[in-house]
């Protein structure tokens, strides 16, 4: 039977340092949920704890981790999981001609491999509990692709094709599966890939270098770089429902410019779509 996911039910959520998965924390916290928050380094966990939150260490690009971070996340929760919001994710930018076999792996392990690793350790638990709710944070970038995101974009489009999958193979089991596919949204997702970017691509021997000035002066831009910008409380918002509601949602369309692009995907040829696509990239400039 189709269920809701009321307070004080358990909800897992990855990426917790920052962001969205920090506001999300904090509001279902205070709507009476029971959140377990996981962040990758150990100072962001105790920070979290001091700030009077359950929290554990997972470190999505290691499986040894994430085994002893759901442990300890089952100790505190009684040995249940309701819900699994899986948030924790980073953008490496670059032209998809500049990207090393080790930069792709670097973003797929966290992205794709480390989120369903988790997933995966948790299907069980839900299917043994009778019911359980699993909401994917991907991207307007899931399903239309942008320039210079190529390993984002590759890492998005995996989960959605993860997560649709799954939908259908766990369907019996009571386990609803919903994907939350936001546009722009202020948080600390420019400043970081700004770092990976400057850790993984050497723009001065690019045949992009002209772009990626364009791209540096975006991922270094304070406040929001793209027209239609919204806060993490517009991810929350739909979160809640998704978990609220008897039957989610598969898909929440967050922001103007997903809502738009995801009917142009159905309408337009591809080539008039990619232009449109390459006109709403700025060239790399948003």
């Amino acid at each position: 039977m189709p269920t809701k996911l009321l307070p004080p039910s358990t909800v897992l959520i990855t990426g917790c340092s920052s962001g969205i998965g920090y506001y999300c924390m904090q509001q279902l916290h205070s709507a009476g949920y029971q959140v377990i928050a996981s962040a990758r380094k150990l100072e962001d966990v105790q920070r979290l704890q001091q700030e009077g939150f359950r929290a554990v260490q997972i470190d999505l690009a290691d499986s040894d981790s994430i085994k002893k971070g759901l442990e300890h996340a089952l100790s505190l929760s009684g040995g249940r999981i309701d819900a699994l919001f899986n948030n924790g994710a980073f953008g490496l930018p670059g032209a998809v001609e500049d990207l090393s076999r080790e930069a792709m792996r670097h973003q797929f392990e966290t992205n794709v491999f480390g989120n369903q690793e988790l997933t995966n350790r948790i299907v069980p638990i839900m299917r043994q509990q009778g019911h359980g709710k699993i909401v994917y944070n991907s991207s307007i970038l899931g399903f239309a692709a942008m320039q210079y995101r190529g390993a984002y974009n590759a890492s998005k489009f995996a989960i959605e094709g993860f997560a649709d999958t799954l939908r259908i193979e766990v369907a019996k089991d009571n386990i609803q599966i919903s994907l939350i596919e936001p546009g722009p949204i202020l948080s600390s997702f420019r400043k970081n890939a700004f770092e990976q970017f400057k850790r993984w691509i050497t723009p001065a021997t690019s045949a992009h270098h002209a772009q990626y000035q364009a791209m540096i002066d975006r991922l270094e831009t304070v406040g929001p770089s793209a027209p239609f910008t919204l806060g993490p409380e517009a991810v929350y918002k739909n979160l809640l429902h998704a978990l609220q509601s008897k039957q989610a949602k598969i898909r929440y369309r967050v922001t103007m410019p997903t809502k738009v692009f995801a009917v142009l995907k159905r309408l337009l040829p591809t080539r008039i779509l990619d232009k449109l696509l390459i006109k709403a990239g700025g060239d790399g400039k948003r």
